[in-house]
């Protein structure tokens, strides 16, 4: 059940005549947004304008979630001084609840290039029995502090220090509790999978979920997700969300395989000036 962006108009005027996204929709984009909050960012005009300077993109970006009241341009403006302060490439995250309407043509129109295609996943339904661990894994189930996780899922994905440690501050303020859990070998203490829950208010996000490169396709994701959704369900979550790269088929694979669904699309589009955010 995938919905285009051109669908959606939570927060439209009144005579807007687009049909209303299901509410689970419009929640997963609210814990998304909540999960993913830096200490640095501020309002422009009704713009959420985050500029962390670690990897997660979803925390350095223009979050245009009001219609606000200004000129496109003039607003873009007051947006482009705050990256550039930061030192960090412009770039708009593009949901379909994005605000103006009509926001993603007319920043092409610009000459904003469109970017990292993106799926959000949902879940209405948590399994409420765990799963043997696959034959032959040879690993244990341990949870991490947040500063912890972020070393390691950075290790994994090569991230630099700086990344890391934007990551792990990001974690420490966050307004909804981050809970790390890793698959490590008892005899090396290497972490061979990861993954984080974010739950908020009876629904939970998987994050960060990786595996390292040695391990893959052994299953021991797809076990992890669902011990997390598991333990989620017995603390009375009744439903799942998480986002996925369009193009990563071996891990949207084993998400369908949870059950997941397609429930809406989003990308990034950056000034062609700061192409090198791509």
């Amino acid at each position: 059940m995938t919905v285009s962006p051109q669908h959606s108009q939570r927060g439209a005027p009144p005579s807007a005549t687009a049909v209303d996204l299901p509410i689970l929709f419009s929640r997963a984009e609210d814990a998304g947004l909540n999960a993913s909050a830096p200490p640095q960012q501020r309002w422009i005009d009704g713009w959420l304008v985050r500029y962390s300077p670690g990897k997660a993109q979803r925390a350095r970006c223009i979050q245009p979630v009001a219609e606000g009241c200004l000129p496109l341009d003039e607003r873009l403006a007051l947006c482009a001084a705050v990256y550039a302060e930061a030192g960090l490439d412009m770039l708009a995250r593009v949901t379909p609840f994005s605000r103006p309407t009509g926001l993603d043509a007319a920043l092409a129109a610009r000459g904003w290039r469109a970017y990292d295609d993106t799926r959000v996943m949902v879940l209405d339904t948590l399994p409420d029995a765990a799963q043997a661990l696959p034959a032959g894994a040879g690993v244990q189930l341990a949870s991490v502090r947040c500063a912890d996780y972020a070393q390691i899922v950075g290790a994994l994905r090569g991230s630099a220090p700086s990344e890391c440690a934007a990551h792990a501050e990001r974690m420490a303020v966050s307004p909804v509790p981050y809970q790390g859990w890793v698959l490590r070998r008892p005899d090396d203490g290497q972490v061979l999978a990861c993954a984080q829950a974010v739950p908020e208010a009876g629904l939970v996000g998987l994050y960060d979920v990786h595996t390292h490169p040695q391990a893959r396709g052994q299953g021991l994701a797809g076990w992890l997700c669902r011990q997390l959704l598991v333990q989620a369900r017995a603390a009375g979550v009744g439903a799942a969300y998480l986002q996925v790269g369009a193009d990563n088929h071996a891990a949207r694979a084993v998400y369908r395989r949870l059950g997941f669904v397609d429930a809406y699309a989003y990308h990034y589009r950056t000034p062609a000036a700061a192409g090198a955010a791509a």
